[in-house]
């Protein structure tokens, strides 16, 4: 019989008090319903390290469907850690652009290359082994060792989460999350199990209209349906424009600084001061972390951009542009404008 592992937290209430069977058949009808509902996901197509390492890293405050054609793309291009490690980081960055967050595939980049060069491209099997690798924290390293390697440890993400505040009936602080989870962490297969836990949280256990009546664990719930969202940030709104210069079949771009806080050496269309009499070639809205921004798009001239004193930048090729690491926000406009 499987059991759990850890002490139980104190103050929680356990998921089987009042539940209908113990926590071996907890473990069973999750396990059997992910085994029947799983997405059929690329990611889950075999245990190698390498491949569940990018998924995760993608996955981090990303939606599933936004990463399918990035990863397939991703690892067509770097199909081994070796190639990731070798890659140029504007490489890495151009194939990454359009999942945001950039620092993650700088750091993913990084931690290719220690692999690389210091430990003989043999990604580390256990837990203390991964969390010294950049970018990668307690969740991916869990994620990876139990996943790739049957190691029994738990994952906490946001659906996991979720998960465990109903079952318990009350919400939980970080640590109690982490200690709940592995304490309900089958030992036997932690992979399949923590990615079941992930799987009911972002299909089933949803934040809102959960669909408790078809849940494989309702009758270990102690909550089905309570409320889970947290407080929302007032997002901030601000209006831009953008300026679209284009000669032959090249458009003009600027590069962000390296040391920007966000988005660091990524290459963009230039910011321009609103005026009258500039011709506007579309509406583009547009998102970034706490922010919603109204962005107009209006066509110039370079003459007329170096007039306002903007930063040199570089001409690129219209059959170049999907090899430049180009923000969201510029990929956006130029599909818009049939440029990519």
């Amino acid at each position: 019989m499987a059991k759990s592992a850890g002490k139980p937290v104190p103050g929680a209430k356990s998921v089987l008090q009042n539940a209908s069977g113990s926590l071996a058949e907890l473990q069973v009808a999750l396990l059997a319903w992910y085994a029947r509902n799983q997405r059929a996901l690329p990611w889950r197509k075999d245990r190698d390290a390498y491949r569940v390492w990018v998924s995760e890293i993608m996955l981090q405050q990303t939606r599933v469907a936004a990463v399918l054609e990035h990863y397939r793309r991703f690892l067509t291009a770097f199909p081994t850690v070796e190639a990731l490690a070798h890659a140029p980081e504007e490489q890495v960055l151009a194939l990454w652009s359009g999942l945001g967050y950039y620092r993650r595939a700088r750091m993913l980049h990084r931690a290719a290359q220690v692999v690389v060069r210091e430990l003989d491209g043999v990604i580390p099997r256990e837990l203390e082994g991964l969390r010294k690798l950049p970018g990668v924290g307690r969740y991916t390293a869990a994620a990876i060792a139990s996943i790739a390697h049957g190691e029994p440890a738990a994952v906490v993400d946001g659906n996991v989460e979720r998960v465990l505040s109903r079952m318990d009936g009350q919400p939980h602080s970080d640590a109690m999350a982490w200690q709940r989870a592995q304490e309900l962490l089958d030992p036997g297969h932690p992979g399949d199990w923590n990615q079941a836990m992930m799987e009911l949280g972002a299909t089933v256990c949803t934040p809102q209209n959960p669909q408790c009546l078809v849940c494989p664990v309702r009758s270990w719930c102690r909550a089905p349906g309570a409320e889970t969202s947290k407080p929302g940030v007032a997002r901030k709104q601000a209006r831009i424009t953008r300026a679209l210069i284009v000669r032959g079949a090249r458009v003009y771009l600027v590069q962000r600084p390296a040391t920007a806080a966000k988005m660091a050496a990524m290459w963009e269309l230039p910011e321009i001061a609103a005026a009258d009499g500039q011709l506007q070639l579309c509406v583009v809205r547009h998102s970034i972390t706490d922010t919603d921004y109204e962005v107009r798009v209006v066509s110039l001239t370079r003459k007329a951009l170096d007039a306002g004193g903007k930063e040199s930048g570089r001409w690129a090729d219209y059959a170049a542009l999907g090899e430049l690491p180009l923000t969201g926000l510029t990929r956006k406009i130029l599909r818009r404008q049939g440029l990519l």
